[in-house]
């Protein structure tokens, strides 16, 4: 799964916003760090199972919790047609 291109990205301080340059979705998504840095990872094709791999790495919380995180905001994301795959 990959972000698709017409999302563009912006960190704002520490939140990140995201914007679909298509028009299908009209709107701003805004996030917190941690959402940006997994929506960081989707601009290359990556899948689920990765992500929360890196952020296992990354983060002292359980597995099972950055499963659940990782997967919402992923739905998230799907839901406005920002994700290819």
């Amino acid at each position: 799964m990959k972000l698709k291109k017409e999302f563009i990205t912006h960190m704002d301080g520490d939140q990140q916003m995201m914007v679909d340059t298509s028009a299908k979705f009209s709107g701003l998504l805004r996030s917190n760090k941690t959402a940006a840095e997994i929506i960081e990872m989707l601009k290359t094709d990556t899948t689920e199972e990765k992500i929360v791999a890196a952020m296992q790495k990354k983060y002292d919380v359980p597995e099972a919790t950055l499963k659940a995180d990782v997967h919402k905001i992923i739905e998230t994301l799907k839901s406005v047609g920002a994700i290819i795959g």
